[in-house]
């Protein structure tokens, strides 16, 4: 499980300090938001343990890569889903609009 000890800072535009475990492996990190670094720390070693539950490999390299794979995978459906959903939403509302400019210019032909 990832844990951090944060050191402190002098200022909060300075970075500080961070220190994580990931995959039983210390790291020291600098950022100005040591609970983020500590949530992305967090989920890397949980990708990572996933990852070694699975596959039964015991090289750290391996895992890592396949861990990052895994990670990128999520982030471009998410990215997909993202920017097709707000293709949907355009494509609804210029109906929308549409259907309103279509019940507006027959009001104003009735009127």
């Amino acid at each position: 499980m990832a844990t951090a000890t944060k050191q402190p800072a002098v200022k909060d535009a300075n970075p500080q300090s961070v220190r994580v475990e990931i995959f039983d492996q210390p790291y020291n990190l600098r950022g100005s938001d040591a609970e983020y670094i500590l949530k992305l720390a967090e989920y890397v070693d949980g990708k990572m343990r996933a990852v070694a539950e699975q596959t039964q490999t015991v090289d750290t390299a391996r895992l890592a890569v396949l861990a990052a794979l895994n990670i990128a995978d999520e982030y471009h459906l998410l990215k997909r889903n993202h920017h097709g959903g707000t293709v949907d939403y355009v494509k609804r509302a210029q109906r929308l609009a549409d259907v309103l400019d279509e019940v507006l210019d027959s009001k104003r032909q009735a009127g």
